[in-house]
């Protein structure tokens, strides 16, 4: 071959690839406008990793401010309650022993317990949790501690969707404290990976269970978003990945990622892999949109080390991460909760049950 043909063929080569990527775009947007519509876009993504030698869920928070946030251990023992009305509630004993992430010191957002469940609760505009027409007979269930319930009270997926099956209360929502309403859904993971994504459509109580369920984003609700990952997998992530803030190609991104990870890395390196795709789907600092909250910063991660009972937090203007080991947390019936508040000033560093403090009972802010 000369060397004009071969100018040439490489040109033709250019242009196929310019017309395939152009293609690409063009379905892509058609793909997210009719799946999607053009309202949905919201942060916060979590994933799971399920090994031959670690299980690890790690997840962000993204919001437009900074969300004050404590770490707070639940011993084995306490009475609960989802909502502070008698007539109204549920209440139960803690089988097991956890720690929680409480924000605004109003309501817990995540956790993992001392047996390897880890709940993780994210935005979802769009909820509707109570029937209509005055049809809701079920108990209600505050926002506030939604998670604490499965953390109490479950050891694997399977026990936590069984009694959710039996449909028992629905979701009320005392809102946050910037006035945002608190619309979400929720994803939970055990020490095998086994995985549950649970969400309520007009009142009506959803659930999507298997370790294909490993991640987790925003809206559209869980089986629309199934579509958007089905799309995205035809066109490959080695071809082309979609890398804007939105909900549906944090999605995209993060199960082409997760789908990459061998089963046999070993426990270091599962750890890293997971806090590599949820720094991946990270949203950096200076993003935000009027009017929606939840295009914003990360504002921190999180990951769950459901092999060494171990959780990971790291506040995003914070140069450390800080972790507690349940195996050596306070949990025993009895014991006090203890908490520490989490801060910027670079003094929290490590392992950090030392720090831990006594505490009063934790209150749930479940109405104003």
């Amino acid at each position: 071959m000369n060397e004009t043909a071969g100018i040439g063929v490489i040109k033709e080569n250019y242009l196929i690839q310019l017309l395939f990527m152009k293609k690409t775009l063009i379905l892509a947007a058609a793909a997210f406008a009719l799946v999607c519509g053009a309202e949905y876009a919201d942060a916060c993504t979590r994933v799971c990793y399920a090994g031959k030698y670690a299980v690890a869920t790690g997840r962000t928070l993204d919001w437009r401010t900074p969300i004050p946030t404590a770490l707070r251990t639940f011993p084995r023992g306490e009475k609960h309650e989802s909502y502070d009305n008698p007539a109204e509630n549920l209440t139960w004993t803690s089988k097991y022993g956890s720690v929680c992430a409480i924000s605004y010191d109003m309501g817990a957002a995540e956790g993992l317990n001392e047996v390897g469940l880890a709940v993780n609760v994210l935005y979802l505009p769009g909820s509707v949790y109570s029937l209509p027409d005055g049809k809701e007979y079920r108990k209600k269930m505050s926002t506030s501690v939604w998670p604490l319930y499965y953390l109490d009270n479950f050891a694997t997926v399977d026990e936590a969707i069984s009694a959710t099956a039996q449909d028992l209360f629905y979701l009320d929502v005392p809102g946050m404290a910037d006035g945002s309403a608190a619309t979400l859904h929720m994803a939970i993971s055990d020490s095998t990976g086994n995985c549950a994504v649970i969400e309520y459509k007009d009142g009506v109580l959803q659930t999507h269970v298997g370790k294909e369920y490993n991640v987790l984003t925003n809206a559209p609700f869980y089986d629309q978003m199934l579509a958007v990952r089905d799309y995205w997998q035809e066109v490959g992530g080695m071809n082309m990945l979609p890398g804007t803030n939105r909900s549906t190609d944090r999605f995209a991104r993060a199960s082409f990622y997760r789908s990459v990870l061998p089963d046999s890395l070993d426990h270091t390196r599962a750890l890293a892999a997971v806090f590599g795709i949820i720094r991946n789907c990270a949203v950096p600092m200076g993003i935000t949109v009027p009017g929606r909250p939840e295009i914003s910063t990360t504002q921190w991660s999180t990951l769950c080390d459901q092999t060494e009972m171990t959780y990971y937090f790291q506040l995003t203007q914070s140069p450390s991460v800080v972790w507690v080991d349940l195996r050596e947390a306070k949990l025993a019936p009895g014991s006090p909760q203890q908490t520490l508040q989490l801060t910027t000033d670079g003094t929290q560093v490590g392992k950090v049950n030392h720090l831990l403090k006594d505490a009063k009972p934790f209150k749930p802010f479940f109405h104003p």
